[in-house]
């Protein structure tokens, strides 16, 4: 019997046609926490939810509270960089086969990795803006700050990430759909396929090669034509060497 290793393989050497759906488990081996596993930022002792801290009412309402978490959050992007999982994605790309990266993460591993279609549907934290003139600024400019940042304008400056209670952007969303539905192959790794409406963009795959690389289950297994529960990055580095 062949081994899932082997499998995956032979999926990968019969298509030129794969798209990759990856989420925060992607980027731990990059040393960038989670949210849910233990460990994970919502484990961490808050005042208040996660949920409600990244809230776009909260933004508003006490930005102060919200940067405090931001920077947490993305206190870990300066160091890190992209592991196994990226750089064998990255590789797929340029060897034509696989033709995007749909990504739950704003950490930019995946660009620096070397993938140029990256299809970023919860933003980037690497694009930031004034609410008032649109100037652009950068994470390092976020990062080493204190308190809240503001604009030269006098405008709040906003994280180019979707917050809770944004919705997706509609482009974003369409051109995730379309490559997703016309996949040959899909792997879908590092996700918990937890957080709407993401985790449903797998239900407009049409094809028959489904494949689930995760460390833990998740509730969408039994719809995996292949499921192979360990780290991404290993598994991606051992079936495409």
């Amino acid at each position: 019997m062949k081994s899932e290793i082997e499998l995956l393989k032979e999926i990968v050497d019969g298509s030129d046609n794969i798209v990759f759906f990856g989420g925060a488990g992607v980027s731990t081996e990059s040393n960038i926490p989670d949210f849910r596993s233990p460990g994970g930022l919502y484990s961490q002792k808050m005042d208040m939810p996660p949920e409600r801290i990244l809230s776009y009412s909260n933004f508003i309402a006490r930005p102060e509270s919200y940067y405090e978490f931001h920077r947490k959050r993305m206190a870990y992007l300066n160091d890190a960089k992209p592991n196994k999982a990226h750089l064998k994605l990255a590789e797929l790309e340029r060897a034509g086969k696989l033709k995007a990266v749909v990504t739950q993460n704003i950490d930019n591993l995946h660009q620096k990795a070397g993938s140029v279609n990256v299809i970023e549907l919860h933003g980037s934290a690497f694009r930031n803006h004034c609410m008032i003139c649109r100037k652009s600024y950068d994470v390092d400019f976020i990062l080493s700050g204190t308190g809240v940042p503001y604009c030269e304008c006098g405008g709040l400056i906003k994280p180019g990430v979707v917050m809770f209670e944004e919705s997706l952007d509609n482009d974003t969303i369409n051109k995730a759909v379309n490559y997703i539905s016309q996949a040959d192959v899909l792997i879908v790794g590092g996700t918990s396929l937890v957080v709407y409406p993401a985790a449903g963009f797998i239900n407009y795959y049409r094809g028959n090669k489904l494949v689930f690389i995760n460390k833990s289950e998740t509730s969408y297994d039994e719809k995996a034509d292949l499921l192979i529960n360990d780290s991404i990055g290993e598994v991606l580095s051992r079936a495409l060497s």
